[in-house]
């Protein structure tokens, strides 16, 4: 990690400093807020990698709504969905919805498309159902193949 992310201990310092380099050095704008969604995730207390990672992930979510809207946002109806459900129950359900990529969107458009839900729930497949993890799976192959310009069935015939 760059040493002046090293030194930034709170999420607002980190938010300062992407806001005043975002025009000289992009780059560093962006880790920054990078780092601002893991000291948030942080404050949580998860009890696991997986729950830490999927906080990170609704973290980055406001972030990229906040960018987006100008003014900070909470995603209010995730942070619902935890109270009631837990974080990892949250994340299944997420995931379980219709095809709504509009949050993995806005992570994209933020450079943080690594903290998806649906990346999450790969990457810790026992943690869910195995609809859960097929869904994820499914949608993370779709924007791989929307990401390199692929049409939705390139990557069958690929395989073959």
């Amino acid at each position: 990690m760059n040493t002046i992310l090293d030194r930034l201990a709170t999420a607002e310092d980190c938010e300062r400093l992407a806001k005043n380099v975002q025009e000289s050095d992009p780059t560093l704008a962006r880790e920054a807020r990078r780092r601002a969604v893991e000291l948030r995730a942080a404050t949580q207390g998860a009890k696991t990698v997986a729950e830490q990672e999927a906080l990170r992930a609704v973290y980055a979510y406001e972030e990229g709504l906040t960018k987006k809207r100008g003014r900070r946002t909470r995603a209010s109806r995730t942070w619902q969905m935890i109270d009631r459900h837990g974080i990892i129950g949250a994340v299944e359900r997420a995931v379980n919805r219709k095809d709504d990529a509009a949050g993995y969107t806005v992570l994209l458009e933020m450079g943080m498309e690594d903290f998806a839900f649906e990346v999450v729930v790969v990457r810790y497949p026992h943690l869910f159902s195995s609809e859960a993890v097929a869904r994820s799976q499914a949608r993370i192959g779709k924007w791989k193949e929307a990401e390199h310009g692929l049409p939705a069935d390139a990557h069958k015939d690929a395989r073959r």
